[in-house]
């Protein structure tokens, strides 16, 4: 449940449109479901504007299922990250959306979108993550758009596009290799950029810790940098950016 459900749901009370009973049937999950294996916060998005999310990997397929069973009962929407087709398939929920390029699965999308945040990413390589931020910042609320594969290598794709860099709230720039994009984009752009380093690259980018190095060390002051792959946080972040007035 989020605040604007919560609101519509208090408002049918003072209505008289539903019983205080049937009021107390929607809440009495909250804070927490306790399903045995999982306790569902389904009272989180009240909370701090992000609700629950499912991180898949590491989980039993069927536990994951369920928890998003769960929260599609209480409020009909649902976002789990690092998952698969196999759960998307089994989910036997129609409106369930599977991203391919993310392994995210969603469900439930606010389609109200806000202000505008902008996905850039260096390579195509880099796809998946920025693909993982875009979903999340749009699954949340934000108006997101994406610019993708632009990287340093061929910096004059990057100044193709300082139209759009201009227009967007908040700009997430995700890079593998030796992360140089953050700073380019930071050093021309008085936006907020979050940096989202990844794990692509050969030897010595080190699994992605070349490229977060070069982030947190970036010469432009003010740019945020998220862990290693977490398109996911960056996503979450922009959003709540993207919101301030």
């Amino acid at each position: 449940m989020d605040k604007n459900r919560l609101r519509q749901l208090l408002n049918k009370l003072s209505s008289g449109e539903i019983q205080v009973d049937a009021a107390l049937e929607s809440l009495k999950n909250l804070p927490f479901e306790d399903l045995g294996f999982a306790k569902v916060d389904h009272h989180r998005g009240v909370r701090n504007s992000i609700p629950e999310v499912v991180y898949a990997k590491d989980k039993k397929p069927e536990n994951v299922i369920a928890i998003a069973r769960a929260m599609h009962k209480k409020s009909g929407r649902f976002l789990i990250t690092k998952a698969s087709q196999y759960i998307h398939d089994n989910l036997k929920i129609k409106e369930a959306k599977f991203h391919p390029d993310s392994c995210l699965i969603s469900c439930g999308e606010d389609k109200n979108k806000k202000g505008l945040v902008l996905v850039v990413s260096a390579g195509t390589s880099d796809i998946p993550v920025a693909e993982e931020a875009a979903v999340t910042g749009s699954f949340l609320g934000s108006k997101t758009e994406f610019i993708y594969d632009i990287g340093v290598a061929g910096i004059h794709r990057l100044f193709d596009n300082r139209e759009k860099l201009a227009k967007a709230r908040v700009i997430i720039v995700v890079a593998g290799m030796e992360g140089a994009l953050p700073s380019v984009v930071g050093g021309i752009t008085d936006k907020p950029v979050i940096a989202v380093p990844t794990s692509v690259g050969y030897g010595t980018s080190f699994g992605g810790l070349t490229a977060l190095f070069a982030m947190l060390n970036s010469c432009v002051p003010g740019i945020a940098v998220m862990n290693i792959d977490n398109g996911f946080g960056a996503g979450c972040l922009a959003h709540k950016i993207n919101l301030l007035k």
